[in-house]
C-alpha cells in the first residue's frame, strides 16, 4: 500500500473512502478489482467485479457505508502507474495479480472507471510473460482522451505498464 495512492490519501483518507468515491484515476480501486476483493458494508458483501459501476459510481446504496474490504492473498501481484505530473494520480495504472483462479488485470486512469482487461487476462493466463502481454491489441475506443493524453497514448501505456508489471513479478519470483 505504500506505493498505492498518494500521500494525502495514505495520511488522511481511508481505503474505504477512496474505493467508495471510485475516482477514475484512483489507485485503490485497481487493487480491489485486480485482487478480486470483497467490499463489506453495514448491509451486505459486494464482490469487486460488481462494485465499480461507472465514473464516481459504485454499487453502494443510500446510507450504505463500507466497513471493511476483504482481500484474497495472491500468489504474486504488482501495481505500476504512470503518474499525471500535476495531480500525481494515475494517467494509467495497471494492477496485475496471479490468484488461485487465474490472472486478473485491472486498469485505472484510462477510462471513466476502473476496469478489468479480458484480453490481457486471457493472454497472461496462457503464457505469463511480457511478450504475451505485448501481443495483445489494446483498443483505444472506450479510453479517455484529454489534455493530458490521447486515448491511443493511454492504450499504449496499458500495454507497457502490464508488460512491466509482469516483468517485475517474474523478477521477484526468480529472485525469491
Amino acid at each position: 500500500a505504500a506505493h498505492i495512492g498518494d500521500r494525502q490519501v495514505r495520511a488522511r483518507g481511508t481505503l474505504g473512502g477512496s474505493v467508495a468515491n471510485n475516482d477514475p484515476a484512483a489507485c485503490y480501486p485497481s487493487a480491489v478489482l485486480g485482487l478480486g476483493a470483497t467490499v463489506i458494508t453495514n448491509r451486505r458483501e459486494i464482490k469487486a467485479d460488481d462494485f465499480f459501476v461507472g465514473m464516481y459510481t459504485t454499487a453502494l446504496e443510500e446510507g450504505e457505508i463500507i466497513t471493511a474490504i476483504r482481500f484474497p492473498i495472491p500468489k504474486r501481484a504488482a501495481y505500476l502507474k504512470f503518474k499525471q505530473p500535476a495531480s500525481r494520480f494515475s494517467l494509467v495504472g495497471v494492477f496485475v495479480a496471479q490468484t488461485d483462479s487465474g490472472v486478473r488485470v485491472a486498469v485505472t486512469g484510462a477510462a471513466s472507471s476502473v476496469f478489468r482487461h479480458a484480453g490481457l487476462e486471457a493472454a497472461l493466463n496462457q503464457s505469463f510473460t511480457p511478450q504475451s502481454a505485448a501481443a495483445v491489441k489494446i483498443d483505444a475506443g472506450d479510453l479517455n482522451s484529454d489534455i493530458h493524453a490521447s486515448a491511443t497514448y493511454r492504450a499504449n501505456l496499458i500495454s507497457v505498464q502490464t508488460q512491466r508489471a509482469v516483468q517485475k513479478m517474474l523478477g521477484a519470483s526468480q529472485a525469491g
